[in-house]
């Protein structure tokens, strides 16, 4: 799969998910400093499914209508790398083939899906 992972989630988990086979591109790594509307733009038109654990992206699709690939919003109350990714494996084991056009909102013990209009 390839990922778009949002500076706040971190090169860790970037790495992690490279480790994984998918392809990444990190804010962090490669772009640090970058504005959240280049960044769900970014992750549109090049087709990445975004992952953060910033909550103003949740505004920016529901409330402004931008358009997106998938966008995985990480709302965790153990910020830690581990625990990032520890939530992102059950998700994927899990919810991999339903990620695409998907805003998930994933904590420690649930996910939810809200579907954004294509």
């Amino acid at each position: 799969m390839r990922f778009l992972v949002d500076e706040c989630t971190g090169p860790v988990v970037a790495r992690w998910l490279r480790a994984q086979n998918h392809e990444v591109y990190s804010v962090y790594e490669e772009d640090r400093g970058m504005n959240d509307d280049d960044i769900i733009a970014k992750a549109f038109r090049e087709n990445w499914i975004l992952i953060t654990n910033d909550k103003d992206f949740g505004e920016k699709v529901f409330r402004h209508r931008h358009p997106h690939k998938g966008v995985v919003f990480l709302r965790l109350e153990d910020e830690r790398a581990a625990n990032k990714i520890a939530t992102l494996q059950r998700l994927l084991d899990n919810y991999a083939n339903e990620l695409t056009h998907s805003f998930v909102v994933a904590t420690e013990v649930q996910v939810r899906f809200a579907r954004a209009e294509k």
